[in-house]
Protein backbone atom coordinates (compact mmCIF):
# COMPACT_ATOMS: atom_id res chain seq x y z
CA UNK A 1 0.00 0.00 0.00
CA UNK A 2 1.68 3.11 -1.10
CA UNK A 3 -0.38 6.66 0.43
CA UNK A 4 0.20 9.50 -1.82
CA UNK A 5 -0.48 11.79 1.24
CA UNK A 6 -2.96 12.95 3.62
CA UNK A 7 -5.99 15.92 3.14
CA UNK A 8 -5.30 19.25 3.90
CA UNK A 9 -8.00 18.37 7.00
CA UNK A 10 -6.02 15.40 8.11
CA UNK A 11 -2.45 17.21 8.29
CA UNK A 12 -3.94 20.13 10.26
CA UNK A 13 -5.05 18.26 12.47
CA UNK A 14 -2.17 15.93 13.30
CA UNK A 15 0.06 18.69 13.81
CA UNK A 16 -2.56 20.80 16.07
CA UNK A 17 -3.15 16.96 17.89
CA UNK A 18 1.37 17.23 17.96
CA UNK A 19 1.08 20.48 19.39
CA UNK A 20 -1.24 20.41 22.26
CA UNK A 21 0.14 16.55 23.05
CA UNK A 22 3.52 17.60 22.91
CA UNK A 23 2.75 21.01 25.34
CA UNK A 24 0.55 19.26 27.69
CA UNK A 25 2.99 16.04 28.33
CA UNK A 26 5.79 18.49 28.28
CA UNK A 27 4.17 20.88 30.42
CA UNK A 28 2.62 18.36 32.77
CA UNK A 29 5.72 16.73 33.56
CA UNK A 30 7.66 19.17 34.47
CA UNK A 31 5.70 21.02 36.80
CA UNK A 32 4.66 17.43 38.65
CA UNK A 33 8.41 16.52 37.98
CA UNK A 34 9.99 19.50 39.41
CA UNK A 35 10.11 22.01 42.30
CA UNK A 36 7.92 24.90 40.87
CA UNK A 37 6.04 28.06 42.10
CA UNK A 38 2.37 27.21 43.23
CA UNK A 39 0.89 29.53 41.23
CA UNK A 40 2.83 28.10 37.80
CA UNK A 41 1.83 24.71 38.75
CA UNK A 42 -1.69 26.58 39.15
CA UNK A 43 -1.82 28.77 35.68
CA UNK A 44 -0.11 25.16 33.90
CA UNK A 45 -3.05 23.31 35.06
CA UNK A 46 -5.72 25.87 33.92
CA UNK A 47 -4.16 26.37 31.01
CA UNK A 48 -3.91 22.50 30.00
CA UNK A 49 -7.25 21.66 31.06
CA UNK A 50 -8.55 24.47 29.14
CA UNK A 51 -6.58 23.44 26.09
CA UNK A 52 -7.30 19.80 26.25
CA UNK A 53 -11.40 20.44 26.91
CA UNK A 54 -11.38 22.67 23.58
CA UNK A 55 -8.91 19.97 21.89
CA UNK A 56 -11.81 16.85 22.47
CA UNK A 57 -13.67 17.89 19.74
CA UNK A 58 -10.88 18.01 17.27
CA UNK A 59 -9.38 14.52 18.67
CA UNK A 60 -12.61 13.16 17.74
CA UNK A 61 -13.10 14.54 14.30
CA UNK A 62 -9.54 12.89 13.42
CA UNK A 63 -10.52 9.49 15.08
CA UNK A 64 -13.10 9.74 12.08
CA UNK A 65 -11.17 10.93 9.44
CA UNK A 66 -8.35 8.40 10.28
CA UNK A 67 -11.13 5.34 10.33
CA UNK A 68 -12.68 6.23 7.21
CA UNK A 69 -9.53 6.48 5.93
CA UNK A 70 -8.59 3.15 7.01
CA UNK A 71 -11.53 1.59 6.24
CA UNK A 72 -11.71 2.79 2.51
CA UNK A 73 -7.77 1.71 1.60
CA UNK A 74 -7.12 -1.53 0.99
CA UNK A 75 -6.73 -2.90 4.40
CA UNK A 76 -5.69 -6.37 2.65
CA UNK A 77 -2.61 -5.22 1.29
CA UNK A 78 -0.89 -4.19 3.33
CA UNK A 79 2.51 -5.43 4.32
CA UNK A 80 3.79 -6.62 7.76
CA UNK A 81 5.51 -3.29 8.28
CA UNK A 82 2.58 -1.10 7.48
CA UNK A 83 0.00 -3.34 9.33
CA UNK A 84 2.65 -2.85 12.91
CA UNK A 85 2.73 0.72 11.74
CA UNK A 86 -1.26 0.90 11.85
CA UNK A 87 -0.98 -0.88 15.15
CA UNK A 88 1.37 1.67 16.92
CA UNK A 89 -0.99 3.86 15.35
CA UNK A 90 -4.03 2.47 16.96
CA UNK A 91 -2.39 2.46 19.89
CA UNK A 92 -1.70 6.32 20.26
CA UNK A 93 -5.04 7.24 19.15
CA UNK A 94 -6.56 4.88 21.71
CA UNK A 95 -3.78 5.93 24.78
CA UNK A 96 -4.97 9.85 23.73
CA UNK A 97 -8.85 8.98 23.86
CA UNK A 98 -7.84 7.39 27.49
CA UNK A 99 -5.84 10.57 28.75
CA UNK A 100 -8.57 12.29 27.64
CA UNK A 101 -11.12 10.69 28.98
CA UNK A 102 -9.52 10.38 32.30
CA UNK A 103 -8.38 13.98 32.69
CA UNK A 104 -11.87 14.81 32.09
CA UNK A 105 -13.24 11.95 34.95
CA UNK A 106 -10.58 12.89 37.09
CA UNK A 107 -11.37 16.58 38.01
CA UNK A 108 -12.36 17.38 41.55
CA UNK A 109 -13.79 20.65 40.68
CA UNK A 110 -16.10 21.97 37.31
CA UNK A 111 -13.70 22.41 34.26
CA UNK A 112 -13.44 25.68 33.87
CA UNK A 113 -12.60 26.40 29.83
CA UNK A 114 -10.14 29.49 29.38
CA UNK A 115 -12.90 31.44 32.16
CA UNK A 116 -15.05 31.38 29.26
CA UNK A 117 -17.46 28.37 29.96
CA UNK A 118 -17.63 26.23 33.13
CA UNK A 119 -18.42 22.24 32.73
CA UNK A 120 -19.87 20.53 35.46
CA UNK A 121 -17.41 18.21 37.29
CA UNK A 122 -18.56 14.42 36.18
CA UNK A 123 -18.09 12.75 39.27
CA UNK A 124 -18.28 13.12 42.82
CA UNK A 125 -16.75 10.36 44.42
CA UNK A 126 -13.31 11.28 45.55
CA UNK A 127 -12.54 7.25 45.14
CA UNK A 128 -13.48 7.41 41.38
CA UNK A 129 -11.81 10.77 41.33
CA UNK A 130 -8.53 9.46 42.34
CA UNK A 131 -8.66 6.28 40.50
CA UNK A 132 -9.24 7.77 37.54
CA UNK A 133 -6.66 10.47 38.68
CA UNK A 134 -4.20 7.07 38.57
CA UNK A 135 -5.22 5.90 35.25
CA UNK A 136 -4.49 8.89 33.70
CA UNK A 137 -0.60 9.36 35.32
CA UNK A 138 0.11 6.15 33.96
CA UNK A 139 -1.92 6.77 30.74
CA UNK A 140 -0.13 9.93 29.97
CA UNK A 141 3.68 8.03 31.10
CA UNK A 142 2.26 5.31 28.18
CA UNK A 143 1.31 8.12 25.46
CA UNK A 144 5.10 9.82 26.53
CA UNK A 145 6.33 6.58 25.46
CA UNK A 146 4.49 6.28 21.91
CA UNK A 147 5.27 9.02 21.02
CA UNK A 148 8.80 9.02 21.48
CA UNK A 149 8.64 5.49 19.34
CA UNK A 150 6.41 7.46 16.58
CA UNK A 151 8.76 10.23 16.66
CA UNK A 152 11.62 7.74 16.58
CA UNK A 153 10.15 6.22 13.66
CA UNK A 154 10.01 9.11 11.88
CA UNK A 155 13.54 9.94 12.27
CA UNK A 156 14.28 6.52 10.69
CA UNK A 157 12.09 6.80 8.15
CA UNK A 158 13.40 9.96 7.25
CA UNK A 159 17.51 8.63 7.04
CA UNK A 160 16.45 6.04 4.88
CA UNK A 161 15.05 8.37 2.70
CA UNK A 162 11.26 7.63 2.88
CA UNK A 163 10.40 11.31 3.46
CA UNK A 164 7.23 11.10 5.48
CA UNK A 165 7.58 14.36 6.59
CA UNK A 166 7.22 15.79 3.04
CA UNK A 167 3.49 14.01 3.13
CA UNK A 168 2.77 15.83 6.36
CA UNK A 169 3.91 19.22 5.07
CA UNK A 170 1.21 21.69 5.02
CA UNK A 171 2.33 23.46 2.18
CA UNK A 172 2.10 19.67 0.25
CA UNK A 173 -0.89 18.44 1.66
CA UNK A 174 -3.40 17.48 -0.50
CA UNK A 175 -1.92 18.11 -3.80
CA UNK A 176 -1.06 15.28 -5.96
CA UNK A 177 2.20 13.52 -6.49
CA UNK A 178 3.05 15.56 -9.70
CA UNK A 179 1.69 18.64 -8.38
CA UNK A 180 4.33 18.30 -5.27
CA UNK A 181 7.48 18.09 -7.37
CA UNK A 182 6.78 21.19 -9.64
Amino acid sequence: MTVSGYSRQRVLLHWLSAAVILWTLLSGFFVAGFEVPERMKASVAFFNVSLTTVFIPFYVWRLILFFSHTRFSGMKSLSLVEVFALFAHLLIYLTVGVVLLTGVLMMDRPIDVFAVVEIAQPLSDPHLTALFMTVHIWACVVLSLLIAGHIGAVVVHELCNQRVLRRMSLRLCGKSATERFE
